[in-house]
C-alpha cells in the first residue's frame, strides 16, 4: 500500500505525509479521534468559522516541522533522517492527550490531570504497539534528547505548535491581527550552541509574532463570550458529576459515563489502563449529545444550564483588572437565588468569580534569542526597539464575574 499520501490543507496547501510510520500513526484510532475534537472549543460561539479540529492542527504543525528541518539542514546543521522522523512524530502527537473541550474537562471530569501527561502516556502505549519506533520521539518530547533544539521546536517560545495554531486560528476565525509571517520566521531560524536562535533580519517578524499572540489571547481565546461558554460547560459537567455521585442515572455514552460515575485521581488514571481506554473514546460528540438530552432532565439546575448553552443564552461576563466588589457579588447571588428560587448551594452554579491570565512571552523559559552579525546573541526583549515587547514578559491577570442575564 502506498503510504506517502498528500493532504490538501486550507492554510498551507498540500501537506505530504513523509513516511510509512507517520502514516500508520495518523491512521491509528488514538489520532483519528482528534478529527472529532474542535481546536478552539467554544470559540465558534463568537467566530462561527472556528470549527477546525485538533487533527488539522497536528498535521499543520508536522508540516511546519518538515519545512524547518529543511531550512536548518540548508544552514549546515546535521539532522539525520531518523531524527527528522522522530521530531515529526513528537510534534504530530504533542496534542494527542487532549480531551473534548480540554480545559472544561480538566476542571471537572478528570480532576486536574494535564493533557500533556496524557499525551505522554499515549505516546508510550503507541511505542509498545510500534515495537519501540517512537523511543527517540519520546526523548525529544520529554526534553531528554541530546539535541536540545529539536525539543525547542516541539515545545518552546518559538515552537511549531504555536506557529501553527496562531496561523490556523487566525485563518478560521478571520481575526487578521493573529496573522504571522510563519514562513519568514522559519527561514530565519538557526542553531547556536544547541539552542534555537533567530537571525537578526527576522527580528520584526518575531515582534509581530509576540504581539499577535497577545492579541489573539484577548480577542479570541479569552474573549468574554468564549469564557462564558466554557464556564457554562464546566458547570454542566460539575452538576452532572455531582448528580451521578449521588446515584442519579444520566444519559451518557459509556466513555462519558465512566468519568461521571467514578472519582479518578491522577495516580489512578496512570495506573490502570481502563481509564485511558475510556478517555480514548471521548470526543466532542459524547459531550454535546448528552447536553442535548440533559436539557429535559428533571434536575432543574442541570436542565437550565444545558438550555443556556444550547440556546446560547450564556452568562454575562465582566472582566476587570481588580477583584469585583464583594458586596456587589453577594447582592447578585441573593438576587439570582430569589429570582430562580435557588438554595445558596445551587446559586454557586449561576454567580461566581474566577481569575484568567495571559503571558505572551516568558523570558525565563527558553528565551527567544536574536543572533547578531558578530555571532553573539541577545534576548528579543532587549534587542527590540519596541518598548512594549519587554512588557509582554509580564503575566497579566484579570478577574471575571459571571452571572445570569436575568439579573
Amino acid at each position: 500500500m502506498n503510504k506517502k499520501k498528500i493532504i490538501n490543507d486550507p492554510v498551507y496547501g498540500f501537506i505530504t505525509i513523509p513516511s510509512a510510520l507517520l502514516f500508520d500513526l495518523i491512521s491509528h484510532p488514538y489520532f483519528q479521534r482528534l478529527r472529532y475534537i474542535k481546536q478552539l472549543g467554544m470559540t465558534h460561539l463568537v467566530y462561527p468559522g472556528a470549527l477546525h479540529t485538533r487533527f488539522h492542527h497536528a498535521l499543520g504543525a508536522m508540516h511546519l516541522m518538515g519545512l524547518t528541518i529543511d531550512v536548518l539542514r540548508g544552514k549546515g546543521h546535521d539532522i539525520t533522517k531518523e531524527e527528522e522522523e522522530s521530531a515529526n512524530i513528537a510534534i504530530l502527537l504533542h496534542d494527542i492527550g487532549h480531551g473534548p473541550f480540554s480545559h472544561a474537562l480538566e476542571h471537572s471530569l478528570v480532576n486536574g490531570i494535564k493533557h500533556e501527561d496524557i499525551s505522554m502516556l499515549i505516546m508510550e502505549k503507541l511505542n509498545v504497539q510500534f515495537d519501540g519506533k517512537l523511543t527517540q520521539a519520546i526523548l525529544i518530547f520529554k526534553g531528554q534528547y541530546h539535541k536540545n533544539f529539536l525539543t525547542q521546536l516541539v515545545s518552546g517560545q518559538l515552537d511549531l505548535d504555536r506557529m501553527d495554531y496562531l496561523n490556523r486560528d487566525s485563518f478560521f476565525t478571520g481575526v487578521s491581527e493573529g496573522v504571522i509571517s510563519f514562513d519568514r520566521i522559519i527561514k530565519m531560524l538557526n542553531v547556536l550552541d544547541d539552542n534555537l536562535v533567530i537571525e537578526e533580519k527576522g527580528i520584526y517578524s518575531i515582534e509581530n509574532f509576540l504581539i499577535s499572540r497577545r492579541l489573539m489571547y484577548w480577542q479570541v481565546y479569552l474573549h468574554k463570550t468564549v469564557i462564558a461558554g466554557e464556564q457554562v460547560l464546566v458547570k454542566i459537567l460539575k452538576r452532572a458529576k455531582e448528580l451521578s455521585s449521588t446515584g442519579t442515572i444520566l444519559f451518557a455514552t459509556p466513555a462519558l459515563s465512566h468519568f461521571l460515575t467514578n472519582q479518578i485521581s491522577e495516580d489512578a488514571f496512570f495506573k490502570s489502563d481502563i481509564h485511558l481506554a475510556h478517555f480514548a473514546q471521548l470526543d466532542d460528540q459524547d459531550i454535546f449529545a448528552s447536553i442535548k438530552a440533559w436539557r429535559e432532565h428533571p434536575d432543574r439546575i442541570l436542565s437550565r444550564l444545558c438550555k443556556m448553552l444550547t440556546d446560547r443564552n450564556l452568562y454575562k461576563v465582566e472582566i476587570t483588572n481588580d477583584a469585583p466588589d464583594a458586596d456587589r457579588v453577594q447582592r447578585l447571588k441573593e438576587n439570582t437565588e430569589q429570582a430562580l428560587n435557588l438554595t445558596v448551594d445551587e446559586g454557586r452554579y449561576f454567580v461566581f468569580t474566577d481569575v484568567i491570565s495571559n503571558r505572551a512571552y516568558n523570558a525565563g523559559d527558553s528565551n527567544i534569542n536574536i543572533l547578531l552579525k558578530n555571532n553573539t546573541t541577545i534576548d528579543i526583549a532587549k534587542a527590540s526597539d519596541l518598548s512594549n515587547i519587554e512588557s509582554l514578559d509580564k503575566t497579566v491577570k484579570k478577574h471575571i464575574l459571571c452571572y445570569p442575564r436575568i439579573i
